[in-house]
């Protein structure tokens, strides 16, 4: 905690808001933070190490203006709340988007945060079904009539995170809520950052937040959603990708020229 540059990470994510430990700053926090800090696993792809201690992770998310995936975004989103007087408890998941729960690992990181007497589920790193605000931890069978795009659903001794995507409503996560422990968090970082099986080293997938949609892309399918409805592209090549990266992620990373993705044959 000691090394947290507080007034480096509110520049960063341009926040000028309060900051007692109270429900205001935590949503407005978290938007903020996602808005500002996209999801990218750049680093995954170019062989390098994903460093979950601060000090690295502040260089890249806050100082570099990068962006990560779920065990850097969240852990420097952790020590933040920390900081400012909250008592975020760490959990792992199981994604269920695409695998059952009795085969899918604990391959993803949340918080959990009682504020004002709630306890909430907030989720920076959940990529682009990523929860906007905080959840609060009730279970909500079903769909909720009023249209909020993620819930919390109860199943036997697993919290389920549900979600609408598209015109279809998933369960995204199931966790037990244990209280991991950090190296639990090293151990998933490093299977997720280096292991052939994994998605991230495999897979490019990118998510950046507008102020009115979202820019996504999975390989070479890129979506952006604004005002004007949805509209789909392909990347032609690695210098294309560097361009979107550039005009919409808010960085630019010279590596992407020789980016190396197994599932697009011809960026092998």
């Amino acid at each position: 905690m000691s090394s947290l540059d507080l007034d480096a990470y509110l520049d960063r994510v341009r926040w000028t808001g309060g900051l007692r430990p109270a429900f205001d700053t935590l949503a407005g926090l978290l938007l903020a933070h996602m808005v500002c800090i996209p999801f990218e696993n750049f680093d995954v792809l170019l062989g390098r190490p994903i460093r979950l201690d601060l000090g690295p992770l502040q260089q890249k998310l806050v100082m570099n203006r990068r962006g990560g995936y779920c065990f850097e975004q969240t852990t420097l989103f952790a020590a933040v709340l920390e900081r400012l007087g909250f008592r975020p408890l760490l959990h792992s998941a199981r994604v269920i988007l695409f695998s059952p729960r009795t085969v899918a690992a604990r391959s993803h990181m949340f918080l959990t945060v009682e504020v004002e007497n709630t306890r909430y589920v907030v989720d920076p790193g959940f990529g682009l079904l990523a929860p906007r605000l905080p959840i609060p931890l009730v279970d909500r069978a079903g769909a909720p009539a009023n249209e909020e795009m993620q819930w919390m659903v109860r199943d036997g001794e697993h919290w389920v995170l549900r979600a609408r995507r598209g015109d279809e409503i998933v369960n995204a996560w199931a966790s037990t809520l244990e209280a991991d422990n950090p190296m639990d968090f090293e151990v998933a970082n490093h299977f997720q950052a280096t292991h052939p099986s994994s998605a991230f080293t495999s897979r490019l997938m990118l998510r950046a937040l507008t102020s009115d949609g979202y820019v996504s892309a999975m390989n070479r399918d890129v979506t952006i959603w604004g005002k004007h409805g949805k509209q789909s592209m392909q990347l032609a090549d690695r210098h294309a990708l560097r361009e979107l990266v550039s005009e919409h992620f808010g960085f630019d990373l010279p590596e992407i020229e020789q980016l190396r993705v197994a599932s697009i044959p011809e960026w092998g």
